[in-house]
């Protein structure tokens, strides 16, 4: 199988039955009239009796950056496996826009829908260049099987271009991705979901083994990706969230304990005793 192929199948395009890739699902409208993107209301999970989530209530603007912090076991990453399909909530309900139901969707058909996931470790193409790696995470989204040995537009180009400049590795197009730097890898992972076009990107600690130079640089991507896009950004590192300067939400035993400014929610007694074990 290609690596074109393996993308495609990362993504969510299953093989046809002569074993020839078809074409994406179609992506649903997403009804943001309300300027919500994103609406968790009481969502629970338990993993054998334990709750996970315990009736989380969550809602992200259209446009935001949302910073999600709190110990370890409170519960982000379920969070975010129950918003990609990955996890079906006990109860609850989860919407991306008015009116599409997350708890009715497969993981591809989400990813298609305009969520798009990065994990804390990057998955990349390393055999491949930083512009391949563009390269295939847009011809995913191709439809006509003729475009897969097609040669890139001009325009088709340019995008990628214009990505690789975003995400600081203009200079770096034709390196292997196997040898850029750990926190580079990370940005070619975020540009090759830029590709894809998601209204909202999950982050999972995105800057982790990052130096502080990059982890820096990091944040202003992320602040310059918001309003186009909405970023959910799960974190541990507070000098990288105070750096995005957006709201945080503290997540406890599965549910919100606190909300509002960085400043604000360090400072709420609550969370003081969460994390200092009072």
């Amino acid at each position: 199988m290609s690596a074109r192929d393996v993308f495609r199948r990362i993504i969510g395009i299953e093989p046809d039955d002569d074993g020839a890739f078809g074409h994406p699902s179609r992506q649903r409208t997403l009804d943001v009239s309300h300027n919500v993107i994103l609406y968790l209301d009481d969502i629970t999970v338990s993993f054998d009796g334990f709750k996970a989530l315990n009736r989380l209530n969550l809602a992200i603007d259209a446009g935001e950056l949302r910073c999600i912090i709190g110990p370890n076991g409170a519960g982000k990453t379920t969070m975010m496996d129950v918003i990609t399909g990955k996890t079906r909530p006990d109860s609850g309900s989860a919407f991306f826009g008015q009116s599409i139901d997350l708890t009715r969707l497969a993981e591809p058909e989400i990813a298609h829908a305009g969520i798009g996931r990065k994990f804390q470790k990057p998955t990349i193409f390393e055999r491949h260049s930083a512009f391949e790696n563009l390269e295939l995470a847009m011809t995913a989204d191709k439809r006509p099987l003729a475009t897969l040995a097609a040669a890139l537009r001009d325009e088709e180009r340019d995008r990628i271009a214009d990505v690789l400049r975003l995400i600081r590795l203009g200079g770096e197009a034709d390196r292997p991705a196997g040898l850029l730097s750990h926190g580079q890898k990370q940005w070619l992972e975020i540009g090759m979901l830029l590709m894809q076009e998601p209204s909202l990107l999950l982050l999972d600690e995105p800057v982790a083994g990052m130096t502080d130079d990059e982890t820096m640089r990091t944040a202003e991507l992320f602040v310059s990706l918001a309003g186009k896009h909405s970023l959910v950004v799960v974190e541990h590192d507070m000098a990288f969230v105070k750096a995005l300067g957006g709201k945080v939400t503290v997540l406890h035993e599965g549910s919100v304990l606190a909300e509002g400014t960085l400043d604000a929610v360090q400072n709420d007694q609550r969370v003081i005793e969460v994390y200092l074990g009072r």
